[in-house]
């Protein structure tokens, strides 16, 4: 009984410790999976990456005509992965029209992305938490931005930007 008992501890405790190593790989694997999206897309070898110091990194690189912004506050669930990319400074001309305009964008052209406003700036984005992140979410959240970015940063400026 003994002998059971101090086999279903080390069962145990191999259990946790491999549940502990396919968390470390699945956080690396994140990042892996972001620098690797990021390779692919800077044509230029503009990326650049911070770290902080609770674990999260953020990157930017250009992507046609935009900078694209890559943050993960780290590798736990409740984690945050997200992407974005200004379009236009603001303030612009026909506020009015361009709020319209985002919001029927959001509805019909962004997909899992939407355009915001954050610090004077129109901006694309999406974020979600790592839970259950795969590498085909991270590679699409990342170039969904980058890609409509890009396609409507120009024409939004030309329409609606400062004279």
């Amino acid at each position: 009984m003994a002998q059971q008992q101090s086999q279903g501890k080390e069962q145990l405790l191999s259990i946790q410790e491999s549940d502990a190593v396919i968390e470390e790989e699945a956080a690396a694997s994140h990042i892996e999976v972001i620098e690797t999206v990021i390779s692919s897309l800077d044509q230029n070898d503009t990326a650049m990456v911070s770290h902080n110091e609770s674990g999260g990194r953020i990157w930017k690189f250009e992507y046609g005509t935009v900078e694209v912004f890559v943050q993960i506050t780290g590798e736990e669930d409740n984690d945050t992965l997200a992407v974005w990319a200004s379009v236009l400074q603001l303030p612009a001309q026909d506020e009015p029209r361009l709020m319209r305009k985002l919001l029927d964008m959001n509805w019909s052209d962004t997909y899992e992305a939407s355009f915001a406003v954050y610090n004077d700036q129109v901006v694309i984005l999406t974020h979600r938490t790592v839970a259950d992140l795969s590498p085909v979410e991270i590679s699409r959240a990342i170039t969904l931005v980058a890609s409509i970015a890009d396609d409507n940063d120009e024409a939004l400026q030309a329409e609606f930007g400062q004279s």
